[in-house]
């Protein structure tokens, strides 16, 4: 399968990840210090988190807003904005990102590390967005550090490439970076994927889709991870997903035609397949031996006969040509086709 188309829609995300290097360095608070609400906040057993937050100029941000608390990308906190402010109490020692994000406000990241007991304090200064925002609801993700983000982008260039031990390399200093960020996630699954290792790869695109539903192509993958595993009728879900996100990709409707297929919805297999052919522009053979397979499903014999023919002289140095050559001989045998 050709997953290196699979990256093709993230990557302008994955390059707006580099701003994060233009963030404001935090520095825990050496010893108990003023509040953000009052008074002095004396030392805990455990850690706490306050956060408070401005515009450029300044001033208290007072629109409605969240504030969310990631550890290793995994969401450990999520509290509203109240008059700029906002508050985590009692939180376990490690390396966390605060995401906030406020109505009319560019959303904005914070890192910090609890090693001690004590209050850490977080000042975010927010930027007005004056573009219309096309992913209200959609909850943010944590932004990758750069030196993840440009192991992330070598792991893509590699799979790319198809030069597996590259890709491995620098997806692993990627993990050592950002074990659980939804991205890093979709290129180990992928990863796994170009491995032949579809259970693995299903773990991680799971997680990946569930942390960054907007990901079409952690869908897609998760879809053709379904099918390498038997799991046909789990897989028409993330296919559809990853359709609804991007209507113009030809790998879900491919994995989605091989799942109504085996379920014997051959209808269904023939529309899918026929339309990731199209899309596709003949990229595949394996796509066209499917179209081919469904058309004799649903009896359309001379069909199926004319798309293994054009197979066979497009591709006659394949396997899948060598397959199609077999299925013409059993068409005819079976006198579903006239003899030419």
């Amino acid at each position: 399968m050709q997953f290196a188309k699979l990256h093709r829609t993230r990557c302008a995300a994955l390059f707006l990840t580099q701003v994060v290097a233009s963030l404001l360095i935090l520095l825990p608070v050496a010893c108990a210090q003023q509040s953000a609400n009052e008074g002095i906040i004396p030392r805990t057993d455990r850690p706490e988190i306050s956060v408070t937050v401005h515009d450029r100029a300044g001033a208290l941000v007072t629109a409605a807003g969240t504030v969310k608390l990631y550890r290793d990308g995994m969401l450990a906190g999520s509290a509203g904005l109240s008059r700029g402010r906002a508050f985590f109490g009692s939180i376990p020692f490690g390396s966390y990102s605060v995401v906030v994000d406020a109505t009319g406000y560019k959303s904005t990241q914070r890192d910090v590390n609890v090693s001690i007991s004590m209050p850490y304090e977080v000042d975010a200064t927010l930027q007005r967005d004056s573009a219309p925002d096309d992913t209200a609801g959609v909850p943010a993700k944590p932004l990758l550090a750069p030196k993840a983000a440009e192991a992330l982008e070598k792991t893509w260039k590699a799979l790319g490439k198809n030069k597996l031990s590259e890709a491995e390399k620098h997806l692993n200093e990627a993990l050592q970076l950002a074990p659980s960020h939804p991205d890093v996630l979709y290129a180990q699954g992928v990863l796994f994927l170009h491995k032949q290792n579809p259970t693995e790869a299903q773990t991680a695109l799971e997680k990946a889709s569930q942390m960054d539903p907007t990901n079409a192509g952690a869908f897609s993958a998760l879809c053709m991870a379904l099918v390498g595993q038997g799991k046909y009728e789990q897989a028409i879900a993330p296919a559809q997903k990853s359709l609804q996100l991007d209507t113009g990709a030809w790998e879900p409707q491919w994995m989605l035609g091989e799942a109504y297929y085996h379920l014997q919805n051959y209808d269904e297999a023939l529309k899918a397949s026929q339309q990731a052919w199209t899309v596709s522009k003949g990229k595949d053979p394996r796509i066209e031996l499917l179209v081919a397979k469904s058309q004799t499903a649903v009896g359309q014999y001379e069909d199926a006969a004319q798309s293994l023919r054009d197979l066979v002289k497009r591709y006659g140095d394949t396997p899948e040509a060598s397959t199609a050559q077999r299925y013409l001989v059993r068409l005819k045998n079976d006198g579903k086709i006239r003899s030419n």
